[in-house]
Order: structure tokens, then sequence, then C-alpha cells
């Protein structure tokens, strides 16, 4: 069909502003259904929970529903691991930053996974920092000639540097570690979990995940974990002040991450959209039923059942962003990402109150969706840029100075 060739074309591209979007998208509020959120604090037997209950059993609960409907259950073996430290450089971007770049060997050499680290001169370690995912490689992050190249070309270098901010970061002081997204598992839209990471984690016989098994997004969260490991073993870093942050789909992927792993301190999702930050209920922009055939791998196979469903999920993205709690939690959105809706996000970042209230930790329970440009700053965080669907250096002071309050040593 036309519009799913479009639709192909742009996901490629990471663009969520159509040429020519799905003939049933909603961009009306008047046709979003009126919808009752499910709620976080009531447990599967149908109880009330307080804070001692989340912590011992309904935060786990919450955990396993968004396994089973919508990311899939990660593997829980861990595999063996080599770090190998391929090129440093105490004198990088200027004699600014330390820059690091280490391979990661899982299994028995199996498989590798290349760490891109830059750490700040300026402050005295061990330094806060913020972890998360590329699109087109590590030397797409940053003008910096010596960054490798992996299967990449020498003409991407840089390309995506305005994302990524990294003298920004720098100068404030925090560290930042990337790795690209298909050295976990290939976006290729042809994914069949074959030339990823799921194989080192198949039985015998097996050839791809089970319907409630891991798609692409629980890999990539699962890397940004390991990234996390590697951190722990450099004393350098502090890595008990690490933000993971991602952008779209790898937005979705951070905020698994980070319900999954609480040694994350602070998560970060920007413009991520449905099966992201945005509620499933709304039906508003992207649905369950656009990425399916396209970009079902993103999930696991048991998400494809709510198509056309959502009022039948079990949960909503409210609990994910619940998952967070009493972390720091920031989303953020774009006027004209109307794909990913904007509203839906706030909306699912305000109702994880909660939550965050069961901790007495602020969030955005009392608070309406802000004008554009102007940022909401609580244990939840939320803004609204101008713009399209991207990352760019405004959204990136609203991290910063969110960090300087939650990341900072005392």
């Amino acid at each position: 069909m036309i519009w799913m060739r479009c639709l192909l074309l742009c996901l490629m591209s990471e663009c969520v502003a159509f040429a020519k979007e799905p003939a049933d998208t909603n961009y009306d509020e008047v046709n979003v259904p009126a919808y009752e959120l499910p709620n976080a604090l009531i447990d599967n037997a149908g109880n009330a929970v307080d804070v001692d209950a989340w912590l011992s059993t309904r935060r786990a609960e919450v955990q396993q529903l968004f396994e089973d409907a919508i990311y899939g259950k990660t593997p829980r073996r861990k595999l063996s691991v080599r770090y190998e430290l391929i090129e440093s450089n105490p004198t990088a971007l200027g004699g600014r930053a330390t820059r690091k770049q280490v391979a990661a060997f899982f299994g028995r050499d199996e498989y590798r996974i290349d760490i891109l680290l830059y750490i700040p001169n300026q402050v005295a370690n061990p330094v806060a920092g913020f972890v998360g995912l590329n699109f087109g490689g590590n030397h797409t992050v940053c003008s910096d000639p010596e960054i490798l190249l992996l299967n990449g070309q020498e003409k991407d270098r840089n390309a995506k540097s305005s994302r990524w901010q990294v003298e920004l970061l720098i100068d404030r002081g925090f560290a930042i570690a990337t790795v690209h997204r298909d050295q976990i598992d290939p976006d290729n839209y042809r994914n069949d979990f074959s030339d990823g990471i799921h194989p080192l984690f198949y039985l015998e016989g097996q050839t791809k995940p089970r319907t409630t098994e891991w798609g692409a997004i629980g890999a990539w969260a699962w890397g940004l974990s390991r990234v996390l490991d590697y951190l722990e073993t450099d004393d350098q870093i502090d890595a008990s002040r690490i933000a993971v942050i991602g952008h779209s789909r790898l937005g979705k992927a951070a905020l698994w991450a980070g319900a999954q792993d609480t040694r994350f301190a602070m998560v970060v999702s920007n413009d991520s959209g449905c099966g992201g930050a945005a509620l499933y209920r709304r039906c508003y922009g992207e649905r369950i039923h656009h990425m399916i055939k396209p970009v079902g791998y993103w999930f696991c196979a048991n998400h494809q059942q709510y198509q056309l469903k959502e009022q039948e999920l079990p949960v909503d993205q409210h609990m994910l962003m619940s998952l967070v709690a009493p972390r720091p939690l920031y989303v953020a959105s774009a006027t004209a990402d109307r794909w990913a809706d904007p509203k839906g996000e706030f909306l699912a970042a305000k109702n994880a109150a909660s939550v965050y209230g069961l901790f007495e930790k602020p969030s955005l329970g009392e608070h309406k969706m802000p004008r554009a440009n102007h940022p909401i700053h609580t244990t939840v965080g939320y803004h609204l840029r101008e713009g399209e669907h991207d990352v760019t250096e405004y959204d990136w002071r609203q991290y910063l100075n969110f960090a300087d309050k939650f990341l900072r040593s005392e």
C-alpha cells in the first residue's frame, strides 16, 4: 500500500512527520475516545497498595504486565563479558575531555559492542553522566576525527552531532557514553532476530523470541544496562549518578531500560511517542496497528493482539513512568511532532503522580500542560519545545539543568 511504503521510508530516516500518513491517523482531540487509565496503585488482586506493597509486590506486577503485553521479557541470564580499551586520549576536544573507546566482548568473545566515552577534565573525578544509544554509529555524534569508524562511512562523521551536544555536556561537567543501536540489535525492518544479541540467549533449537520474550526495544534497553555495567568499572565515572536518555524509538528503549534497571539515577525520554511516553488509550497520532507491520519487531509478538484494542491493554504508559519512581524522570515533546502525541506524553508523565506521591516526591499532578518553551522541573520534568521531531541544544540544556539538580554530588 502507498501509505505503508511512505511509513517505511520515513521510519528509515527516523522521521515522524510523514509525507503521507496512514488514512486513519487521528490528529483531532474531538476524536480522542473516552478512556479510563488503569490504576497503578490497585494490584492484580484488586487491593489498594501503599509504598511498602508497591516496593514488595506491585512494582514487580506492573513490570511483568509490560513484559507480557508490550516489550517482552528480558533474559535474566548474565553473559560473561570482557572489556578491552581500544583507544584513549586524555586531551581530546582541545584538552577539555578524556576520550575512551572500549570494546565489550560478550559470551566467549562471541559478540562485540563498542562504547564511546567522553569524560570532562575540568571537574574532579568521579563524574556524573549520560548514557544513550545512537542511530548512525559512534562517529556520527561528534566532529572528533579520532572516533573509530566501525562499518561506517567517513562522510557520515559528525552527521548527528547536533543531537548529542558532546562539547556542551563536557563544558557542563558531565560525561557522555554512547553505543550504535545496530551493534545491539539491527533496526533493519526485516529483523528476524538472527543478527543481534538475541541468539546468545536462545535455548537449543530456538530461532526467534517467544511471544512474550524481548523484541528490539528490549534488546536496546539491555544494551543500555550493559554500558552502565562498564561504567561501574571505570574509576573516573560515578556510576550511581548516570542518566539514561533516548530519542524516538530509542526513547522508548531508554524508558524501558530505566524502568527495569533501577541503577539508572535519572531517565530521559525525548519525543518517544507511541510505545514510549505517549498514552496508548488516546489513539492519537501513531498507534499500534501503524507499527506492527513495518516495525513490530520492536515489541514482543504478543503486542500485536492489541491493534485497534488499546483499551484492552492491562497497562498504559503512565505506569511505565511509575516504574521509574522515586527517581527523577524527564519527558520532552515537540510542537510539530503530532505523530508522537505531545499531549499524550505530558498526560502520561502527569498521571505517574500517584506513585511519585507514595514517595512524597513532587511531580506533575497539579500542573497543566505548559506552553512551548516553558519547562516544568519537579522530580518529574516536562517541556514542549517548538519545532520538529529531533533532539536539539534547547532539549539538552533542559536535561542538563535538571541533571544539575539531581545528579550533582553534594
